[in-house]
């Protein structure tokens, strides 16, 4: 008895000591070492459940089933283009707050349309000179990752990749230890000045493997049987535009990317399935080879799949190619969550994937179905534009540009004409509304003068500037794309461009599904909220309910 007393005090004693140490494996730390924001260029909301079925349990699947699903998530402004979604995530603000309005605007001063990331005080680094001159300067107010910076005394690590300059750029913020982003004529990744003065000996190493050259050797095949692709159109269609004159598959890379005998362009790549895995890789070189995750400061890493974006121009969202793009994105996705497991564990990961923009069905696609939509012929109605303004004022050159639903007039020559500024744009006003495929229109005056708390006005109230934005907006109708050469496009209010998925998982988050409408405006303040530091400068989004109060 005595024995088997003792056995029984020895065993308590074991278990008591074993249990902390075990406990501890499963319990989550007090802050993530490592936060992922994964950002798919141009994925709608409803590739998720279109292609499910098709998916593995380790890449979408995983990170729904595992994670917190925001099924409700909008961008709730105009001109919903790709580097105002990537700044809105990153700021928790709207394009009247942050600035990037659009992927370029007009500077009136300057007389020249200016691209969201162009800056010409920085130098390239590692890549050409064309593709190098970028840096986040036209971001208006912090990103969450610079307050983490500062939070953290500097001492947490920022890093943006993606194979678009603006992708990478935009996400990390001003203070990132760099951003890097994929150089398609030399086939490189680089950065700028802004950030580094040479390239890390690691990213060197990286880029003297030639991967881009391998990679372009392939032919594009499916993944599975054509005949499997049942959420797709057939593959040879009318309403694609491809790669030159091909659009069905295989796809030759290495003849479709050849300009010569020894020039080859290398931006091809990024319009493949292998530019999301070439991304991908690099992410996951960047992790190892600069300890992300490794102390006790939480770091970010921004992870930019752009592909799909390019697939959608030229193919469209129901082409068998952007539906392939994404099963070999899924198995990308499992792969990089696996090595996230066995590089910092589960636990002491965050990641949030969402995308900066939905797209439209291809018009001519819609029209096809008697569903109402069409291409929007943007240079013959600025031309009546035009005739009509020379009419009522007089020969001039009244417009100066249009650029995304944006209408500049040239205010120089309105004033020295002694024209009410506010007259002329009402009269711009009215005449675009009366165009086909137009559906509202509103001055700068008036988004100036008049606070819209609700409606389409309000959304395009939300992507205003005053100092960037034009003297007239106009939204196109639903179904309504401008003509661009594209096979579709994006940049309306509306919920194929405005809807999205965002998925939260790893560290504290739990298995959920919310329902309730959730503004993107809310990503950064939720991470703010789960580091206890400050939101970022402009944030107008409040934390996600559903995820702070798990």
């Amino acid at each position: 008895m005595v024995l088997r007393f003792c056995s029984l005090v020895f065993a308590v004693f074991a278990i008591w000591q074993v249990s902390p140490a075990q406990n501890a494996i499963h319990v989550p730390p007090e802050q993530p070492g490592l936060i992922v924001g994964i950002v798919i260029d141009q994925m709608r909301y409803d590739y998720i459940s279109r292609y499910w079925n098709r998916f593995g349990e380790g890449g979408f699947r995983r990170l729904i089933d595992e994670g917190t699903f925001c099924r409700n998530a909008q961008y709730l402004y105009l001109n919903t283009q790709s580097g105002p979604g990537y700044t809105t995530i990153a700021t928790g603000t709207m394009p009247s707050a942050h600035g990037i309005v659009a992927d370029e605007w007009y500077r009136r001063l300057q007389n020249e349309k200016l691209y969201c990331t162009f800056d010409p005080s920085v130098l390239p680094v590692g890549g050409s000179y064309d593709n190098g001159r970028h840096s986040p300067a036209n971001i208006i107010g912090s990103t969450f990752a610079d307050e983490m910076r500062l939070h953290f005394n500097m001492r947490s690590k920022v890093y943006g990749v993606g194979m678009k300059e603006h992708s990478a750029i935009l996400s990390a913020g001003h203070s990132a230890n760099a951003s890097y982003w994929y150089d398609g004529n030399t086939g490189t990744w680089m950065s700028s000045t802004h950030y580094i003065d040479s390239l890390p000996l690691w990213v060197k190493e990286f880029n003297g493997k030639n991967f881009p050259d391998i990679y372009l050797d392939r032919v594009w095949e499916t993944l599975f049987p054509r005949e499997t692709y049942v959420a797709s159109l057939a593959d040879s269609n009318h309403f694609e535009k491809g790669f030159g004159n091909q659009h069905a598959f295989p796809y030759d890379l290495n003849k479709i990317s050849k300009r010569g005998r020894r020039q080859r362009d290398y931006g091809v790549l990024g319009s493949t399935p292998f530019g999301n895995t070439f991304t991908k890789d690099f992410a996951i070189g960047l992790i190892v080879n600069e300890g992300l995750g490794k102390d006790q400061w939480p770091d970010f890493l921004s992870l930019c799949f752009t592909a799909s974006a390019e697939v959608g121009r030229m193919f469209g969202p129901f082409s068998m190619e952007m539906e392939d793009i994404y099963l070999r994105l899924d198995r990308d996705i499992e792969h990089f969550l696996q090595f996230l497991d066995q590089q910092l564990g589960k636990k002491n990961v965050l990641i949030y994937l969402t995308s900066n923009h939905g797209v439209s069905v291809n018009p001519a696609y819609l029209e096809s179905l008697r569903i109402p939509g069409g291409f929007f012929n943007l240079n013959g109605s600025v031309a009546l534009l035009r005739s009509y303004l020379n009419a009522v004022y007089g020969s001039g050159n009244w417009v100066e540009t249009v650029l995304d639903q944006q209408i500049f007039l040239n205010r120089n020559l309105i004033e020295d004409a002694r024209i009410s500024l506010e007259e002329i744009q009402n009269r711009v006003a009215r005449f675009m509304v009366q165009l086909t495929g137009v559906s509202h229109t509103v001055t700068s005056s008036t988004l100036e003068t008049v606070n819209f708390t609700d409606g389409i006005f309000h959304k395009i109230q939300n992507g205003f500037h005053q100092k960037r934005s034009g003297d007239v907006m106009f939204l196109l109708e639903p179904g309504w794309v401008v003509r661009t050469g594209n096979v579709t496009g994006h940049g309306s209010a509306y919920r194929s461009d405005s809807h999205v998925p965002l998925i939260w998982y790893g560290w504290k988050i739990r298995r959920a599904t919310l329902n309730q409408p959730v503004e993107m405006t809310g990503v950064a303040p939720t991470i703010s909220y789960f580091l206890n530091m400050a939101y970022p400068n402009g944030s107008t989004g409040q934390p996600i309910p559903g995820l702070i109060n798990q």
